[in-house]
């Protein structure tokens, strides 16, 4: 609103004057319209920013999935034909190997009384190396077997498979000086072959590592629940570092030197492969000199691969 007032010649002011309305518009960026246009627009640049990272992200994952895919059955096949080649190359060496070691038996056996010491020594070493030598063949054909083995999966008494192994694996002699504990042993599905290795190996590596005690000790048990069945092989022998507990169940890994126990470093790595196989999964825990414990887990029936 403009008001004016105003005095006539003779310096009298009028008190009412004179009022004039006027309206100033907003500059357009003000206006109520553009407010309208410019939030439109900007939601709707919101919205396509969005589905567009949306595409480009979607776009990346299957490519990425698409490229790990291939990389994967790359892998797939490329450790099937090695695999494929190191069962052919130890099942070749096998006959070889074995021939050595018998003939450097033989000449020991035969000539060794006109033999000299040294030659004695290295005919000695030459029959030990061989004997190992065949010992991680013949490993490496069963690690090999048990991932091309067809899978026959039946309900496996596991409280009779072990004490079957355990018949096979504990002398009279150490059943004397040995503390056993069996425990219940749920009943499981499986192939009843492939166990047996596992529990082989797990009851065999409990006896190795304790046997430098006393009073070894060895405690096999097993729980159920409604996922699946765990069982476990406990010892009380020389342990290992947990933060090494990574090597286990690789082939040819060791936490242990020869000269402390004999073995291939081959064992784990079956026990590894047969309970993945059967869908389950292995694990260990343990301090060093306080013993072992070895556990693995079997889900109930279904498909094993």
């Amino acid at each position: 609103m403009f008001h004016v007032t105003s005095a006539n010649n003779d310096g009298i002011w009028n008190p009412a004057g004179a009022s004039i309305r006027v309206i100033v518009e907003p500059p357009w960026w003000k206006t109520w319209w553009f407010r309208g246009i410019f939030a439109v627009a900007f939601v709707g640049l919101l919205y396509g920013g969005s589905r567009y990272r949306d595409r480009t992200m979607a776009a990346r994952n299957k490519e990425l999935e698409d490229h790990v895919r291939s990389r994967t059955a790359e892998l797939e096949t490329a450790n099937a034909e090695l695999e494929a080649f190191s069962y052919t190359v130890s099942h070749d060496l096998r006959a070889p190997v074995g021939a050595i070691d018998g003939y450097s038996r033989m000449i020991l056996e035969r000539h060794g009384s006109v033999l000299d010491p040294e030659s004695k020594r290295l005919l000695a070493i030459i029959a030990s190396r061989t004997k190992r030598m065949g010992e991680m063949i013949d490993d490496l054909l069963a690690f090999s077997r048990t991932g091309r083995q067809t899978i026959v999966p039946v309900q496996v008494d596991m409280g009779e498979l072990v004490r079957s192994v355990l018949s096979d694996l504990v002398t009279p002699d150490l059943r004397a000086r040995l503390q056993l504990t069996l425990g219940d042993l749920p009943k499981s599905h499986g192939d009843s072959a492939l166990l047996r290795q596992v529990w082989v190996n797990l009851i065999s590596n409990a006896l190795k590592f304790s046997s430098g005690h006393t009073l070894p000790v060895v405690d096999v048990g097993g729980t159920s629940d409604p996922a699946g069945t765990t069982f476990w092989v406990r010892d009380n022998g020389v342990g290992f570092d947990m933060r090494d507990s990574h090597k286990l169940f690789g082939v040819f890994e060791r936490l242990h030197t020869q000269d402390e126990f004999e073995g291939t470093g081959v064992g784990l790595a079956i026990v590894h492969r047969v309970i993945k196989r059967h869908g389950g999964r292995v694990w260990a825990e343990s301090h060093s000199g306080k013993g072992a414990t070895f556990s693995f887990f079997l889900p109930h029936a279904r498909d094993a691969a």
